[in-house]
Formats: structure tokens, sequence, C-alpha cells
């Protein structure tokens, strides 16, 4: 008897270290180039704040684009929207490296964020072919990979600028792009299989997703706690320079604080998210997050704070999100699984703009903040704010889940 063929590579789920790999390059491609914009404002004679838009302008057109990529993949699939988005990236990021003018690389800068759809649909992906705890599980393997590449990102941006100029990390993400490109025509197989047989059939679905309570708890729950981030990236410079007067070197190495907290706090999904509930592990990270922020604020009010209790409030906030963050997601496409791109996308784009919006507010608060310890108090409060929001928005899921889940 003839051995059976193995499954094609285009209809198995995708593996693990590909679904990394996806995310890694996402979140690269925000942050790879920062210490070059400097160098890019004095090539094309312009003026620092035009330059800054490629990072603004890159957050707002992948808040549009994780709303667009979740239906259209929804629809089309998974595999089709990866390798599109891979191309896409690739011919904008060989686009910025040959730029001749400002226009023309910010231009192609602004394309570069269809990358975005990568880390979007490496959730669906993992949606699509597990339940949701186990989903979660691997969530917080993947989410480490968004950690950890912030971290080392902005490092290997600095050399390459150094030793070849600031046009090599595009050259770099060009070459990612297309051997990315490679690995997913070779290992991203579709997983998303009961598609509608038309978009108005599809959108005739919305409706029952945009009504879900718990859609929404997951979502905002997500959003706020992903706003703690934002706080305290926006504020911690003054806060920090108030209570430590550091140098560079040391800010760098403060900042990077919160994200250890949030690498461990993945890993821990990724060991236990299985054996609990997704509401449990939201409200034990936003639990975390609060007391931890609580006590430090209450220490800093009494003026007996310092950098101990900073840092150590920082961490367990990341900590939390780490908790939090991929169970709200699984939860977030668990609600309409046959819709599981268009949840993570509207939660994603939701993260985007709230995030705007806090860290836009942390900055001015800890600016007013005048002596070292009401700065750092006002960075905490902004934080804290945020957690205790998430943390209403995991009880709600929790009450929403208790009257209409079965018993």
């Amino acid at each position: 008897m003839p051995p059976s063929p193995s499954p094609s590579p285009s209809r198995t789920p995708p593996r693990l270290s590909t679904l990394v790999a996806l995310t890694a390059l996402s979140t690269l491609s925000l942050n790879l180039f920062l210490p070059s914009l400097a160098n890019i404002a004095g090539e094309f004679a312009v003026d620092y704040a035009l330059v800054n838009l490629s990072i603004a302008g890159y957050l707002a057109v992948t808040a549009i684009l994780q709303l667009l990529a979740g239906p259209l993949s929804d629809r089309l699939g998974r595999r089709p929207v990866v390798l599109a988005a891979l191309a896409l990236f690739a011919l904008a990021s060989l686009g910025c490296a040959l730029a001749r003018d400002i226009g023309e690389f910010l231009a192609f800068r602004l394309l570069q964020a269809a990358v975005i759809c990568g880390y979007l649909l490496s959730l669906a992906s993992i949606r699509d072919s597990l339940p949701p705890q186990h989903a979660a599980s691997r969530i917080g393997y993947v989410g480490m990979a968004m950690a950890l590449a912030p971290m080392l990102g902005p490092l290997l941006g600095g050399v390459l600028d150094d030793l070849f100029g600031w046009r090599a990390n595009f050259w770099l993400y060009t070459a990612l792009a297309v051997a990315l490109l490679a690995l997913c025509r070779a290992d991203f197989g579709e997983t998303h299989h009961a598609r509608s047989d038309d978009f108005s059939a599809q959108l005739r679905q919305y409706p029952a997703l945009l009504r879900s309570r718990r859609y929404w708890g997951y979502a905002l729950c997500m959003a706020f706690s992903t706003a703690t981030f934002y706080a305290f990236l926006a504020g911690a410079p003054l806060a920090i320079g108030a209570v430590l007067s550091p140098s560079p070197t040391t800010l760098g190495i403060a900042l990077g604080s919160m994200t250890a907290g949030f690498v461990l706090g993945n890993f821990l999904s990724g060991r236990y998210a299985s054996r609990f509930a997704l509401s449990s592990m939201m409200i034990g990270g936003r639990l975390i997050a609060s007391l931890a922020l609580s006590a430090a604020l209450l220490v800093f009010l009494l003026d007996g704070g310092g950098a101990a209790w900073l840092f150590g409030a920082v961490i367990c906030a990341g900590l939390g999100n780490g908790l939090s963050l991929p169970s709200g997601n699984a939860g977030a496409m668990s609600v309409r699984p046959e819709l599981a791109a268009s949840a993570a996308g509207l939660a994603g784009a939701l993260i985007v703009t709230c995030g705007a919006i806090v860290s836009s507010l942390s900055g001015g608060i800890v600016a007013a903040g005048g002596s070292a310890a009401n700065s750092a108090g006002g960075l905490l409060a902004t934080m804290l704010c945020c957690s205790l929001l998430a943390l209403l928005a995991a009880l709600d899921v929790r009450r929403t889940e208790a009257r209409t889940m079965p018993r």
C-alpha cells in the first residue's frame, strides 16, 4: 500500500518559530532605526519633527491597517494576506533604503506599516488552531518576542548606522522581509477554513461581535493594560531623571525594567495559561500590577520613595501585562472565532489609539510634577489609573461569563 502523502505546507499550521519571527519583525519595524532619526534629518536637510512623522504616521497607519487586514483575512484566509503584507514591506523597505528626499522616505516608511499584519495574523492563526486557553499559552510565548525585540533593536540599529550609515537599517529590513517571505511561503499554512462566501455575508456577522459585552471587556482590558506601558514610556525619562539623575546608559537600562517584567509575565502565561480560565489570568495580572503601583504611589506620596520602589512597581506592572494580554487576546478572538482576525484587528487599533492618548497625558502630568517625588508620583498615578480600568474590564468579563456561560 503506498504511503499517504504528507500534508501540503500551504495547509499546515505555521511553526511557533515562524510566528515568533513574524512578531519580532513587526516590532523591529518600529524601533530598529530610532537611533538614526537625527542622521536622516541631517542628510535630507529637514527639521527633526518632520522625520519624526516616520514614527507617529507609522503608528496611525498600523491602526488603520489592523482594521482592514483583520476582515480581509477572515474572508480570504491568513496565508495570502501575510504573504502580500511581507512582499509590500520588502518593497517599502527597499524604497526607504533608496529614497532621494524626505517625501519619498516618508511615503515608503508609511507603507512599511503593512508588516503589522504579520503580528495580527500570527495571533489569529494561533486561535484558529487551538482552543482559547491553549491559544493564550502559545500567545504568551509569541509575546516574549514582542518584548525582547524592542530591547535589542535600537542597539543593533545604532551599530549599523555607526558602521554603514542609516540606510543600512533599511537594507536589513529588506533582507529580513525577503527571508521571512520565503519562510512563510514554505511554512505558513492556511488555518482559517470557515470563511464566508462573500464580504456581504461576513459583514452580517459583525454586529454580533460589536454588541458582545465580553468582547469589549477583553479589548478594553488589553487597551488599558498596554496603556500603562505607553504611560511609562512617555513619562519615565522625566520621572527617572528626577529621581536618579542618570546617565543615558543608566536611563536606557531603567527604561528596560518594565520590559523585563513583561518577558517574565509572558513566559508564565506560556507555562500556565492553559490551566486557568482566561478571566482568571487577566484578573491576576491586573491585581499584581495595581497592588504594586498602589503601594509605590503611597510611599511616594508620603515622601519616602526611591528608585527601588519606582522600579519594583514598574517591573510588577510589566509582569501583570505579560499575564493579562495573552489571555485577553485569546478571549477577544474567541467570542466569534470565524471573525478572529477582525476581532484582533479592532482590538489592536483600540490599543494604539488608547496608547497615543495616554502617552500624551502622561508626559504632561509628569512634566508638571516639579519635585522628584511629585514627578514619580504623577507617573505612578497615571499608570495606576490605567491598570485599575483594565482590572474593571477584566472583572466585567468574569461577571459576564458567569451569567452567560453554561454551568
